[in-house]
């Protein structure tokens, strides 16, 4: 990649930009959502750079304890990356009243590898709001931080805070363990946002800074061999035939002090060494200065820009050479400042010449003086599993393709003797693919005797005592602390652990001897096996595990989906005990059978279909809390919900459509409307608290409906002569009688103390409605079921007997009444 970004900066010079452009993506993997090829006249005049990617996040919605995954990748040659986010969230960032965070709109970030909160303790988080300054604090795999959700956020991080490489934004709707747990209903709030990211890079390849307008001097390198080379270090006894690579600026190099100048060299492969040195060391000045006495300070950081407060290394040159062991793969970064110990002039320069080397082992050996061996592990893809998963075995040694072990003793028997017998190694090497990242690396190491083995892993070089990610060197001592090293078993016979949401790239496993002496290497003990595995012991066998892509679709990640009385990222945390776990479900589906109240009522009444459809729904609630809980699912979980759902939105609604007083044939057509409507809210969002008012609005409007059909229909039935809506008083007066019968109908036809109660129960019902959570939801949807079907039960109660109507009498009275009159006028002619 680096190649063809010379070339193309080299031809950008004589053609035109937007083909030197086509030829770079054309030579290189398709890394980023778009390409703009449109530079502004500032961009190529002022800060020589280019927007190199823009992703755009449409509108999205996130439903309680739900999660979006947005990969940013940043190319060694990017200047700086903008980030615009805006959302719909209430939650102020400068607040610090927040009732849990678990229920919290959260914005997390990770370098090289998604961000997985719920492995944190939510009690330590300090949640805040995010600034570009986070980016600088967050730089390793290990680490992670999580910032409240923001209604407009705008930042940029540029090539001087961060290293190129891949960053995740990991946008959450709440974290902790009871985010993984099934719940029948959620009363959390859901939220929206979108999110705008582009990545700015420099147009030549020796450029650096936000404007890219800092001078990088790139280091060449050369291999020399190994005679040439060990006589430049003096302070290492090299006896292995190892090779060195010299990398050096032409020519020499002078500036003022206090102002630095900046190398990079790139580590290419995983080298045991690397050194930087000044030589020829002088001073451009008139007066008597020791050389000496001048500080020649040099800061390294790998990846990113180093600076006096921010760096990985440090070293005065002009004392000794800066030595890294056991560097990263990458771009190394190199900032040389010389410092004024005293009182000189402000135009005195510093001249020298800076060397680096890269010492290299020989292929299959690794650590100090190449003494120790290397094996490079190759992917076995598992039989229909998910994606990524996979496990490894040496290429070369009494291994089987179809056990996912290999014995270690034959593998680590070779070492020289005259090295300390408790510090000998065994390298192993492993490649996460790309889109990987949300995969776990599990480590499983058992012996028939007793283990002698300490784990160091490390990702991007190799391990050691000083340097390394994550180790297990007994039950007391290992990465445990670390949010993403999890230790699963540890005795002197076995070891198993995960290294979770593991960072693409190579791995290198270090296995440290702790005592050869006590070893037996005449027959094969200890059995390792590594292995990619999607989900960390496949949910704790208490869940699902689900694979889902990130916004970009270039990463893979796993997550369990666990049952209702456990959580957690594994499933591993018992959220409900066991006793508890019986409790909840007896009284979820016990609590059913207060349906049996108002089906006895409407058999009584000869009400068949009201009968049928209560009966119906206390059964399927029954079957499907049953099935929820885990006790016996009769059918599918999606059908007996959707059959609890259904039924019990039908219940409510055909309770107001009884007490209508209409004619079967408008009584049917009302059902199968309420039938319709009712199927479509139970098979779309069955679960969202607003279908209840919906239900009631439903059955509210049915009754409605049938009691203007029912006023129309007796409206109609009167006979009023022309000549009545001439007469002003006798009109007042017969709609003044009519309307004192229909209010004694209407008191007639209800039985007060039974409506009364029903509307009791269910305000009942409503309260209990809701106060459910996630933690109480057994214990208030267990009283909404005895409440919600008592008030039906009360509501069925309520309607009186059928009787004779008074309104059926007044038609009478009225034409009698008109009748008289008309009788007079004509005796008066």
């Amino acid at each position: 990649m680096a190649g063809n970004w010379v070339l193309c900066r080299s031809c950008c010079r004589s053609i035109l930009l937007s083909s030197c452009l086509m030829l770079l993506l054309a030579s290189s993997p398709c890394i980023f959502t778009t390409f703009s090829q449109s530079i502004s006249g500032q961009q190529l005049g002022f800060s020589d750079t280019l927007t190199v990617s823009s992703l755009r996040y449409p509108q999205t919605r996130v439903k309680p304890y739900d999660l979006r995954y947005i990969r940013v990748e940043l190319p060694p040659w990017f200047s700086s990356v903008s980030i615009a986010l805006v959302s719909d969230v209430d939650v102020d960032a400068g607040s610090k009243a927040i009732s849990s965070k678990s229920t919290t709109p959260i914005l997390c970030l990770r370098d090289g590898s998604p961000p997985l909160p719920d492995v944190l303790n939510s009690s330590l988080i300090e949640l805040g709001p995010l600034s570009s300054a986070a980016f600088e604090k967050i730089q390793g795999s290990q680490n992670v931080d999580c910032f409240l959700m923001q209604k407009n956020l705008t930042l940029m991080v540029t090539n001087e805070q961060v290293p190129p490489g891949v960053w995740y934004l990991g946008v959450f709707n709440g974290i902790g363990p009871t985010r993984t747990q099934s719940k029948m209903i959620v009363r959390s709030s859901d939220y929206s946002f979108s999110a705008n990211i582009s990545v700015d890079g420099c147009m030549t390849s020796t450029i650096w800074g936000q404007y890219c307008n800092q001078t990088m001097y790139p280091l060449s390198c050369s291999l020399f061999d190994h005679h040439s080379r060990a006589a430049s270090l003096s302070n290492v006894d090299f006896t292995t035939s190892q090779s060195v690579i010299s990398c050096g600026d032409s020519g020499i190099s002078c500036h003022g002090v206090d102002e630095q100048k900046v190398y990079s060299l790139d580590v290419m492969d995983l080298p045991e060494q690397l050194t930087i040195t000044a030589r020829n060391v002088s001073v451009n000045s008139n007066d008597n200065v020791n050389v000496s006495s001048i500080p020649l300070m040099c800061y390294a950081r790998h990846g990113a820009m180093p600076s006096v407060a921010l760096h990985d290394y440090s070293s005065d040159l002009n004392k000794a050479p800066l030595v890294i062991n056991s560097p990263n793969l990458g771009r190394w970064f190199f900032a040389i400042v010389p410092t004024n110990p005293g009182a000189m002039r402000n135009e005195t320069r510093i001249c020298y010449s800076v060397t680096g080397q890269v010492f290299e082992c020989p292929s299959g050996k690794a650590g100090f003086n190449c003494t120790f061996e290397r094996h490079a592990l190759e992917t076995v893809i598992r039989k229909d599993s998910i994606p990524f998963e996979s496990y490894f075995l040496p290429v070369s040694g009494p291994v089987s393709s179809e056990s996912v072990n290999f014995p270690l003793e034959p593998l680590s028997d070779k070492f020289s003797r005259t090295v300390e017998t408790k510090n000998l190694w065994t390298y192993f090497l492993l490649n996460v693919p790309r889109g990987a990242a949300g995969g776990n690396i599990h480590i499983h190491i058992t012996s028939k005797t007793k283990i002698n083995y300490e784990i160091y892993a490390k990702v991007g070089g190799s391990p050691s005592l000083e340097s390394w990610d994550y180790y297990y060197a007994n039950a007391t001592s290992n990465s445990n602390s670390s949010m993403f090293f999890m230790l699963y078993d540890s005795s002197e016979q076995k070891v198993d652990f995960y290294i979770l949401y593991v960072k693409e790239g190579i791995w290198t496993f270090g296995l440290r001897h702790s005592d050869i002496s006590t070893s037996n290497t005449s027959s094969d003990q200890t059995l390792m096996s590594v292995s990619v595995e999607r989900c960390p012991k496949k949910c704790s066998s208490h869940g699902e595990c689900k694979v889902a892509l990130d916004a970009s679709g270039l990463t893979s990640y796993s997550f369990c989906s666990c049952d209702r009385t456990h959580g957690g990222f594994d499933c591993g945390i018992e959220i409900v005990s066991h006793e508890g776990h019986v409790r909840q479900s007896i009284a979820l589906i016990a609590s059913n059978a207060a349906a049996v109240f108002p089906a006895i009522w409407a058999l009584r009444q000869k009400a068949f279909a009201e009968w049928v459809l209560f009966t119906s729904s206390g059964i399927s609630s029954g079957l499907y809390h049953a099935c929820d809980v885990g006790t016996w699912c009769a059918l599918s979980y999606n059908v007996l919900q959707f059959m609890d759902f259904w039924l019990s939105f039908m219940a409510v609604a055909s309770t107001f459509v009884y007490l209508a007083t209409i004619d079967e044939v408008f009584k049917r057509t009302i059902h199968t409307v309420v039938a319709i409507l009712t199927a479509l809210m139970a098979i779309t969002k069955a679960t969202r608290p607003s279908n209840i008012v919906l239900v009631i609005a439903i059955g509210t409007l049915a009754l409605f409906v049938g009691w203007l059909i029912e006023f129309s229909t007796n409206f109609r039935s009167f006979a009023f002569p022309s000549t009545y809506w001439w007469n002003t008083d006798n009109r007042w007066q017969t709609m003044r009688r009519w309307c004192d019968n229909l209010i004694k109908t209407v008191l007639r036809r209800f039985r007060w103390g039974f409506l009364v109660a029903g509307f009791v129960a269910l305000a009942m019902a409503a309260t209990s409605w809701k106060l459910e959570s996630s933690e109480s939801y057994w214990m208030w949807h267990s009283l909404w079921h005895v409440t919600i079907y008592i008030s039906s039960f009360f509501f069925l109660c309520a309607k009186a007997k059928a009787t004779t109507s008074s309104e059926d009498e007044a038609p009478a009275d009225v034409n009698y009444t008109l009748t008289r009159q008309d009788s007079f006028t004509r005796r008066e002619g």
